[in-house]
């Protein structure tokens, strides 16, 4: 069963070695269902709200990496915190210096890809967040933040990739 409250405070918070604020994101994604019933290619990808609504513009799921937990550990937290789902942390999107307006100080961001595998009716910040599927183009159109649609630019091109690697070996499986 998963913790169904959110960490708060910033005692167990990490710090790099020039003092910036370290946080962890994640891209929760799943494939579109196709008029069939499986998974088709396309990716839809969860953005959800700031606290204080949808007039600040959408984002994915981030926070406060703390002492007592692994990068993954912190980006799967975050996700379940804010978005209320559960799923399969992959590799690193990448890492981003970014500044934060609202406290104008530097942060050291970190982004991986969810693959979700559950998506909860009951979740911590449900009462203070909203949480929407959507195309990858529409979320770059809606995200607030410069370097999550970086990282989003990263997951769709990661996954062009392994479509294209799938669709040469069903190809040369063919031939063979």
């Amino acid at each position: 069963m998963a913790c169904m409250v959110a960490r708060s405070g910033r005692e167990l918070q990490r710090y790099d070695d020039m003092g910036r604020r370290q946080v962890v994101g994640c891209i929760p994604y799943r494939f579109k269902n196709c008029s069939d019933g499986f998974n088709g290619d396309e990716l839809e990808v969860l953005v959800i709200t700031s606290q204080k609504g949808q007039t600040q513009g959408m984002m994915f799921p981030k926070g406060g990496w703390e002492l007592d937990e692994s990068v993954e550990e912190a980006a799967s937290r975050e996700s379940l915190e804010e978005a209320g789902v559960l799923g399969n942390v992959e590799d690193e999107l990448g890492k981003w210096n970014f500044l934060s307006k609202r406290h104008g100080t530097f942060y050291e961001g970190f982004m991986f890809p969810l693959f979700v595998t559950k998506q909860l009716d009951l979740w911590p910040e449900k009462s203070v967040r909203q949480r929407i599927w959507m195309t990858v183009n529409e979320a770059r159109e809606v995200c607030r933040h410069w370097w999550m649609k970086e990282a989003l630019d990263i997951l769709v091109e990661r996954h062009t990739s392994l479509q294209l690697q799938k669709e040469e070996l069903a190809l040369s499986c063919s031939l063979s």
